[in-house]
């Protein structure tokens, strides 16, 4: 029996064939990034005939967030229930914790380089421990604490060698995809963001010293429904529209 993963990759696969024969439009900008020129990005690149060696970034402005303000002096989990009192992460912070969102997002940059990739094929490095990913929401931010140490330990270590800790999805042409916590120069892109900002980095035959980068709001309804304007105003000037 066929699993469910297999059917939609094949739905996916299905929907992108009859684009390119029926000569229809399927856009879906604001599914990475929000209103950030990801996946537009990323059709001009092969269409134009570069080839994409690598994508990664940092897709989540929750996990962005947690990790630009985390300095050491707080509890992460103090910073974990801050930022769900402001509304920065979902209503359960372990759907951003978890690294699901991102490794989606993965999967959708992914399959717009042509890659045939599921969700089992991501290797994530998830930020919930395996004892608290049941039960309440409460339950969850109460038990965090107990990993308040491990996580400094993991800060400390990495500051002792001129680096940061980031939260960073990454592709490859070969279809290696890992999600997860990762240490960066401190001169690196990804480690000088604004609080919330997704960055997207594209290492391509064209851009191969000097790798293209998309930097912005990656979350938010007004730049959400920006892009989704844009991918309707383009949709209408593919249809003839004069805008």
């Amino acid at each position: 029996m066929e699993s469910c993963a297999v059917r939609l990759l094949q739905r996916a696969s299905s929907l992108r064939e009859a684009r390119r024969t029926g000569g229809s439009h399927y856009l879906y900008e604001g599914t990475v990034g929000a209103g950030l020129p990801v996946i537009q990005t990323l059709r001009d690149l092969r269409e134009t005939g570069d080839e994409v060696d690598s994508i990664e970034g940092i897709f989540s402005g929750t996990l962005a967030y947690l990790f630009n303000v985390y300095d050491g002096t707080v509890p992460f989990s103090a910073i974990v229930r801050d930022a769900k009192q402001r509304g920065y992460t979902e209503p359960d912070p372990r759907d951003d914790l978890s690294g699901t969102d991102v490794a989606r997002k993965l999967i959708i940059l992914a399959r717009e380089m042509g890659l045939r990739l599921e969700m089992a094929d991501v290797q994530v490095g998830s930020l919930v421990p395996h004892d608290l990913a049941a039960g309440s929401i409460d339950a969850f931010l109460d038990g965090l604490t107990r990993y308040d140490a491990a996580m400094l330990q993991r800060y400390q270590a990495a500051k002792k060698l001129g680096k940061v800790l980031r939260f960073v999805g990454r592709i490859t042409a070969k279809g290696e995809a890992t999600v997860g916590v990762v240490e960066l120069e401190a001169r690196h892109a990804f480690a000088n963001i604004a609080l919330t900002d997704n960055v997207v980095r594209f290492s391509t035959a064209r851009y191969c010293n000097n790798p293209l980068i998309v930097q912005g709001p990656g979350a938010g309804p007004e730049v959400t429904a920006g892009g989704v304007f844009a991918d309707l105003l383009r949709l209408s000037a593919y249809l003839g529209a004069r805008l």
